[in-house]
């Protein structure tokens, strides 16, 4: 029986869905999703502020501050709430209005950027108000998520070693691209074990993180391009991506990632955006890959889908940002009197 005294010092580590049984793929899935923050997002958040603490930025009148489209603000406004600490989220108009709603009711201060970068994203918009705020300012401590080494850390410590400890045998191992923390931790992790694992990332089309793949790997460029779904991708390259630790990549374009939430959610599954990238790509990748072969193969879920009601499970903002969609639903139940 778990008894704990911070919300972050719960985590399940240990759940996995065998998805062979939902879509046929011979793919299981780690979710990360199930703590009091929701998402993966919650051992960065654990990691970055426990380094800043041992390193001496945290003081009684200091203010974190970080640039998030959500799911990390969520689990820096937790931790910061548990330490009695000030936190301000700088985000953007597609943050989930959930999301903004849930660090503001745990005493976060949530300020929307909206104005685009010249690539027509938010992030430099959104990080040029952070670096702002901390040079008029010197009690704002910007933990950075996209530079910070506590972040793929936190993956290197716990994630990976609880796959490695569940799938012995593991043969290919997908990861989401976002600022690449859980990425590079997991990568690193087993490549320094020389362990006999693929790694392969999945961004997001109009994502510019691995901008120099193509092919199978995705419409990938040099230019940021519209992306809708908050969560994987980046408009700027982050600075942890270490292409070297990675074998793969593949980008995944927004409509399958919706086709893939609303297939898990047909049978029962309902999952965050980022988690239907991510099982879009791996299934995609594993067709290509391994034809009619069962290979041990893993993808980490980040997130839960209760976020995302408002957007990917809500009909009319589909239909505003994508037109008609060819949707798996569930079954039409008659009723009989």
């Amino acid at each position: 029986m778990p008894v704990i005294k911070a919300p972050q010092e719960f985590n399940v580590e240990d759940l996995f869905i065998d998805l062979r049984t939902v879509t046929g793929t011979p793919l299981y899935l780690k979710c990360e999703g199930f703590n009091f923050a929701g998402s993966v997002k919650l051992k960065a958040a654990t990691e970055m502020v426990a380094a800043a603490e041992r390193d001496g930025l945290v003081g009684r009148d200091c203010v974190l501050v970080e640039s998030s489209s959500g799911n990390l603000g969520i689990a820096l406004a937790m931790v910061a709430a548990d330490k009695g600490l000030r936190f301000l989220c700088v985000t953007d108009p597609r943050c989930n209005t959930a999301s903004m709603r849930l660090m503001r009711s745990l005493g976060a201060e949530v300020v929307v950027v909206g104005e685009q970068d010249a690539n027509g994203g938010y992030l430099e918009s959104r990080i040029r108000h952070v670096r702002d705020l901390c040079a008029a300012d010197d009690r704002y401590v910007w933990l950075n998520q996209y530079a910070n080494p506590g972040n793929w850390r936190a993956h290197y410590r716990h994630t990976a070693p609880a796959i490695e400890r569940n799938f012995p045998g593991l043969d290919v191992l997908f990861v989401g691209a976002g600022t690449t923390g859980t990425l590079m931790g997991c990568a690193r992790y087993f490549k320094e074990r020389g362990a006999p694992v693929t790694i392969v990332a999945v961004d997001a089309v109009g994502s510019v993180t691995f901008d120099h793949y193509d092919g199978l790997r995705g419409a990938a460029s040099d230019v940021p391009e519209r992306r809708m779904v908050p969560g994987l991708g980046t408009s700027v390259r982050p600075e942890l991506v270490d292409e070297s630790w990675v074998d793969d990549v593949v980008h995944v374009p927004e409509t399958d990632t919706i086709r893939a939430c609303h297939g898990l959610a047909a049978r029962g599954f309902l999952f965050g955006g980022s988690t239907g990238t991510v099982v879009s790509g791996a299934a995609r990748w594993l067709e290509e890959k391994y034809p009619g072969e069962e290979p041990v193969a893993l993808a980490v879920a980040p997130d839960l889908g209760e976020r995302y009601l408002d957007s990917i499970y809500e009909e009319g903002w589909l239909r505003e940002h994508f037109g008609p969609l060819d949707l798996p639903g569930r079954p039409h139940w008659s009723t009989h009197p």
